[in-house]
């Protein structure tokens, strides 16, 4: 250390030697900006979904099976790639075939899906954004991301949170964590809008009540 350096810093040690100790921060910072209102939570999410291109659904567990076999029937799946621990019941009125996360390893083979269907971790009202985590019911990271149709359905209110602060202690960050915003799409070439460049081109996404 230089003559100089060291001459400055016993300067400084010596100024700050009777200086009391700094006080705990006493600062509260809020989480969130949203209401504490449970049906106002849901309706901000489900604007936020929308306001990114993801198409929304409000159903009941009763009626998911007839949803999710009309949403397939409408984009012409005949081929739905299904993750370990996804509800049997949710395909049971489903028409497609069913193809095993596991029974699939290469991306032409995923690319060849028509569509997937998953659960996922948490949902996050204030940004509009799904969270997956690998868990049961969501698979591997590379199923959201291949397949150009992606239906995902958040329980509600279960799986729903204001904010990403909130949102943060209820994740694992050891665990694949996948952050959906909307359907894949780019603006980078002449800022024109493309979709289903880096993941699917459609996300619909089912807003499940108990």
């Amino acid at each position: 250390m230089s003559a100089s350096r060291e001459r400055i810093l016993a300067r400084v040690r010596a100024a700050v030697a009777d200086a009391p100790e700094a006080p705990e921060p006493t600062r509260d910072y809020l989480t969130t900006h949203t209401p504490d209102d449970p049906a106002a939570i849901l309706d901000l999410l489900h604007e936020n979904l929308a306001d990114y291109r993801a198409i929304v659904h409000r159903t009941t567990a009763d009626e998911l099976p007839l949803l999710l076999m009309r949403l397939l029937a409408e984009r012409g799946s005949a081929t739905v790639l299904v993750p370990p621990g996804l509800p049997p019941e949710w395909l049971s009125a489903a028409d497609a075939t069913r193809i095993h996360d596991r029974s699939v390893s290469t991306a032409q083979e995923l690319d060849a899906v028509d569509s997937v269907v998953t659960g996922c971790a948490l949902a996050i009202a204030e940004t509009g954004t799904i969270v997956l985590d690998a868990g049961p019911g969501q698979g591997r990271r590379r199923i959201t991301l291949i397949p150009d149709h992606h239906i995902c359905v958040v329980r509600v209110p279960d799986q729903i949170v204001a904010s990403v602060p909130q949102a943060m202690p209820r994740l694992d960050p050891t665990r694949p964590l996948t952050w959906i915003s909307g359907p894949s799409a780019t603006s980078d070439i002449e800022l024109d809008r493309v979709e289903g460049v880096h993941g699917p081109r459609t996300l619909e996404v089912v807003l499940l009540r108990d």
